[in-house]
């Protein structure tokens, strides 16, 4: 086995947000191509509703509720993110750029065919979500639950995953590049062969070793 001389994994930009932002007090009636600059939302409850091609900029979330919403063709840039529940989230062909999730629940999301660039995810509940057909580019997902979720025909370029939990996770098809894994747990990972060229410390090659094996094809005997 020889050790990865491969480039780690680039960090994601941070969002350039501006000094003050201005408070949207109330869910607009219409979310269906709105666009939201230099505004900070809290509390507010905007599940259930229609939004596509809605565009956020330079903006803040905190605690905000999008679950169930439809909200394909989502433009983010320059956005945080702080805690909030966006399960079931319908997010198809979302362009995010320098956004920042922390605390966010976003079980059973669907972020297929999305283009993510400079995106932090940390603390994150992500299981059951759905990045089929999606491109990341120097994404970090941190300390994140990722059980079940579906990176069919994905495309990671420059993505760390560290300490989330990848169990029963599917990688058919999946393709990573200047990619890293530190301390996820890997337990009944769907095409683990698709791991091929990431980088991995040894301690956690070992913890997998059973993962790898099957990868590679190896029977294990007692």
């Amino acid at each position: 086995m020889t050790r990865s001389r491969a480039v780690a994994p680039l960090p994601p930009a941070s969002p350039d947000l501006p000094a003050t932002l201005d408070p949207l007090t109330s869910a607009p009636d219409e979310l269906r191509g709105l666009a939201l600059e230099e505004r900070l939302l809290h509390g507010l409850d905007l599940s259930n509703r229609t939004a596509h091609d809605l565009r956020v900029a330079e903006s803040r979330f905190e605690g905000v509720d999008l679950s169930s919403s439809a909200a394909p063709g989502l433009s983010m840039r320059d956005v945080v993110v702080l805690e909030g529940s966006w399960a079931g989230v319908n997010l198809d062909a979302a362009r995010l750029e320098r956004v920042e999730l922390r605390g966010v629940r976003l079980t059973g999301g669907v972020l297929t065919s999305a283009a993510l660039t400079d995106v932090s995810f940390v603390d994150c509940r992500i299981d059951l979500a759905s990045f089929r057909f999606s491109e990341l580019l120097n994404v970090r997902f941190e300390g994140c639950r990722l059980e079940e979720a579906d990176f069919y025909e994905a495309k990671l370029t420059s993505v760390l995953l560290s300490g989330c939990d990848l169990s029963r996770a599917s990688l058919a098809g999946a393709t990573f590049v200047r990619s890293e894994l530190r301390g996820c747990r890997l337990e009944a990972l769907g095409n683990p062969e698709r791991l091929r060229g990431v980088r991995m410390p040894m301690p956690d090659v070992v913890q997998a070793a059973d993962v790898i094996a099957a990868a590679a094809g190896i029977e294990i005997v007692e």
